[in-house]
């Protein structure tokens, strides 16, 4: 078999055999096939697609292209969520410890922010002393004594998954569906959890653009989960505007904690408690949507879900105090207050817009060795479909940086108004099953 001959075939428009694909796989992980012929084979699926069939198989390959998790040693059914990426997205941070505190089991391999999109683990890494890294044993037995447990993924899981999106990523390749699908259902079924719901979020501040590539992303991933035997969902989600109010890592821990005392963002609530609703029926543990919500609030309004953020946190090295004392964390040196030239009702907030502006403060990396600046961010006094005077406050921006003020404009410029009364569409548009 010979690489050339599967680039023409793909190239051609003709779907690989599983044979073929599963050469390309063990061939490129082991070094044996070289980055221009893989990069030829991404841009031939980037123009020609996959079918079903292809794409459950090209994940199938990657899945066990290193090591997998065992979790059958952890009792009850084990629970992943998995966010496409957004600006302002916390969500892990507040509906994990929702439903562990219901009874789920959490065994959750989370991701680092990279642009203007942030990641669970910087966000975690803000709070002093938390570790994300585990060995397989640590985060087994954690998740059997406390239900729940958020690290790094392993080196040894997915090669060829890191290896690939670093290729995708410097040859125009990004955008291909059948690649975007296979490398994140790849990671999430080597991680070894039984049930996994996926929040894909489109519009402004997301990967996908556009509800109909969200939608077609999403009934893509759902059929591979299936396919492979795990119970897979998925929420299509508008990250038309910043999730929250807050932008930033130690800021948006702040907002967590917050949420989960009963005083979150309407927003960010309506995506946790739809999303653990979906989760604590795919786990058996509620019978419909109605006994879910009800539980979900029980678990916030008496605090077992705030409880369930400290016993995780200690449980991973990290000081509590700051949980209990959010004041403790450490303010920026500049901290700016942004207000409105204009007046009227605020139309659209450019997601992606906020959260360039909040990596170039400091909160987030353009590269991986990018060191993050965990105290830098935005906090918005306004949401869409709000009133808005001259003069009005419209965010706050924190930074340790002297350069900020070239930021104020394109912050600005952000914000879109209108003299009429907006219309607030719901964050969840869609379920998928």
């Amino acid at each position: 078999m010979r690489m050339v001959d599967i680039i023409t075939k793909k190239r051609d428009g003709y779907p690989l055999s599983d044979k073929e694909i599963a050469f390309f796989i063990k061939g490129y992980t082991k070094g044996d096939i070289p980055d221009y012929q893989a990069s030829a084979l991404a841009m031939a699926i980037l123009f020609q697609g996959m079918d079903k069939r292809e794409i459950a198989t090209l994940t199938h390959e990657m899945e066990y292209s290193g090591e997998t998790m065992d979790l059958s040693k952890i009792k009850g059914v084990k629970i992943d969520k998995h966010s496409t990426g957004g600006v302002g997205d916390k969500t892990s941070l507040v509906l994990c410890p929702m439903v562990c505190a219901c009874g789920a089991k959490v065994a959750k391999m989370s991701g680092r922010g990279l642009g203007h999109t942030g990641g669970t683990l910087d966000k975690l890494e803000s709070i002093p002393g938390l570790s994300i890294t585990e060995t397989d044993e640590q985060f087994i037995d954690q998740v059997n004594d406390i239900g729940i447990a958020i690290i790094g993924q392993t080196s040894e899981l997915v090669p060829a998954d890191k290896k690939l999106y670093a290729l995708r990523d410097v040859t125009g390749t990004v955008e291909a569906i059948p690649l975007i699908a296979s490398s994140v259902m790849s990671k999430k079924l080597a991680s070894g959890t039984d049930t996994i719901l996926l929040d894909v979020t489109f519009g402004e501040g997301a990967f996908m653009k556009d509800l109909e590539s969200a939608r077609e992303l999403a009934t893509t991933m759902v059929e591979i989960g299936n396919s492979l035997g795990r119970n897979t969902k998925a929420v299509l989600s508008d990250m038309n505007e910043p999730l929250g109010y807050a932008v930033g890592n130690a800021l948006e821990v702040k907002e967590a904690i917050n949420a989960l005392h009963g005083n979150g963002p309407k927003d960010l609530m309506e995506l946790c408690y739809t999303c653990g609703s979906i989760i604590l029926e795919q786990a058996g543990l509620a019978s419909s949507k109605e006994e879910a919500d009800t539980m979900l609030h029980k678990v916030i309004e008496d605090g077992r879900a705030f409880q369930c953020l400290v016993n995780m946190v200690k449980a991973q090295g990290g000081d509590i105090s700051y949980l209990y004392e959010p004041s403790k964390w450490v303010l920026s040196n500049n901290i700016i207050e942004v207000r409105s030239d204009k007046e009227g009702y605020i139309k659209r907030i450019n997601a992606l817009a906020i959260g360039e502006a909040s990596m170039k403060l400091g909160a987030g990396r353009e590269t991986l060795d990018d060191l993050i600046d965990m105290s830098a961010g935005i906090i918005l006094d306004k949401k869409v479909g709000d009133k808005v005077s001259k003069g009005d406050l419209l965010c706050t921006i924190y930074t340790n940086k002297e350069d900020y003020n070239e930021l104020i404009p394109d912050i600005k410029e952000a914000y879109e108004f209108v003299s009429s009364p907006v219309e607030v569409h719901p964050v969840v548009w869609e379920v998928v099953e």
